[in-house]
């Protein structure tokens, strides 16, 4: 993933807060065992300290290739909305010949991957995802020995992710003169489709830490 300067998460908080408010979705990416191409999972997460839980069914293909290399990705992308060239278009061109461009807030995590097999390993597994999806305690409790968790802990297995090194991306046209910025901001907010308004949050909390970058 290619970070400009200007594209560059002002600092950890930024996108760990933007993970914590709700991001945890994203493409688990392992490499493939020789000869056969990677593996790309869509799943949720919970972070838990310096490590991204995971589990799967046991019969999912991906074991295989884990067990071989547990050098893994898993890749969070969100807030993102197309940009029509007429937007970009400097104030001396014709609308026409403006160039387009996507905007998108993206987080990378490069993992080492550790399976979990053990029933009571994988139970608190569970628990610990539960506590971030479920935080009001609406289930019933993980146990090895109580339904109905307990009879379904042999169909899944469990990852840890302990994360290695994390690349961050918000592409909003942060080299851009606040004018531009805030007139696109304003078109995202106005046309209202599928992402544009969180794009438009975004792209004005950016502009509100860091005014104008200088190319």
């Amino acid at each position: 993933m290619l970070v400009h300067p200007w594209d560059a998460s002002l600092d950890d908080g930024e996108w760990q807060r933007w993970i914590a408010d709700g991001h945890d979705f994203g493409l688990l990416v392992v490499n493939g065992t020789p000869g056969r191409p990677p593996h790309t999972v869509p799943t949720h997460f919970a972070c838990d300290g310096p490590r991204l839980l995971v589990h799967l069914a046991r019969p999912h293909p991906v074991w295989e290739a884990i067990e071989h290399d547990p050098d893994v990705v898993l890749t969070v992308i969100g807030d993102y909305a197309f940009v029509p060239g007429p937007w970009r278009a400097p104030a001396d061109t014709p609308p026409a010949d403006g160039v387009p461009t996507s905007y998108y807030s993206a987080v990378r995590f490069t993992c080492r991957a550790h399976v979990v097999d053990d029933p009571e390993d994988k139970a608190d597994l569970l628990r610990r995802q539960l506590a971030h999806f479920q935080p009001d305690g609406d289930h019933a409790p993980v146990a090895v020995d109580r339904p109905p968790y307990g009879r379904m802990l042999s169909g899944i297995r469990g990852l840890r992710l302990d994360v290695i090194d994390v690349l961050a991306k918000f592409k909003y046209d942060d080299h851009k003169p606040v004018e531009h910025r805030t007139a696109v901001a304003d078109h995202l907010t106005a046309r209202g489709q599928g992402l544009d308004v969180p794009a438009a949050r975004r792209q004005r909390r950016r502009l509100d830490r860091i005014g104008r970058w200088t190319s």
